[in-house]
């Protein structure tokens, strides 16, 4: 999990480790995922963006049966945030961005209308690109880092897991984050820094199976 792109299966981990059951595996990766989660205060050139991750479905339906995920990446510090959210809503995306971004810092989004008067908590400002009339990048200003995190969850999303449930998305995020902000060095030192998180989280299999 520490060096695998796009995330191991339980499948993969109960053939591996030799487990007498899939629901071990699944358990045993949670547990890890969960060791995985931390919380980073943002800083510099901040990229925000949102997508839909997870669930079943038609093209009419998928929105309503994904997962909204927003993913915040600070260019300077080389790290990424992403976590599900209820909904793509103005007071929901300036919650999450008040929360992990320090107000020195420059937002940059696409032109989606809920990012809108979040400059005024900002002293760089917010700087948009409008993808919808074929702008990708106006100087330094675009968001393909965000873009490029997301593509690698749902590549991960789609190739390994195939499927998975808004009520674990969280976890999920924190695996792909966690990787992301280390990719720079190699997996052994991956699997030392989740080892060294793993202190003070624990997690039930009645939390994970019961827990809302």
């Amino acid at each position: 999990m520490c060096s695998s792109k796009k995330g191991v299966s339980a499948l993969q981990l109960q053939r591996e480790l030799g487990l007498r059951s899939y629901e071990s595996a699944w358990f045993l990766a949670h547990r890890i995922r969960m060791a995985m989660e931390e919380m980073h205060m943002l800083s510099g050139t901040v990229e925000v963006d949102e997508t839909y991750v997870g669930g079943k479905g038609s093209s009419k339906t998928r929105y309503q049966r994904q997962t909204p995920v927003v993913a915040l990446v600070s260019r300077e510090e080389n790290k990424v945030h992403s976590r599900p959210v209820e909904n793509t809503k103005r007071n929901t995306l300036h919650q999450v961005i008040y929360q992990q971004v320090d107000t020195d810092s420059r937002i940059v989004t696409d032109e989606w209308h809920s990012y809108k008067g979040i400059h005024r908590y900002y002293a760089g400002g917010h700087a948009t690109v409008n993808h919808g009339q074929g702008e990708y990048s106006r100087g330094d200003i675009h968001i393909n880092h965000a873009e490029s995190y997301f593509a690698l969850l749902k590549r991960g999303v789609h190739g390994t897991f195939h499927h998975i449930s808004r009520k674990h998305t969280g976890r999920y995020c924190a695996e792909f984050s966690f990787r992301w902000c280390r990719r720079k060095i190699n997996d052994s030192q991956r699997t030392e820094s989740v080892i060294e998180q793993v202190h003070g989280k624990r997690l039930t299999y009645d939390e994970l199976v019961n827990k809302p």
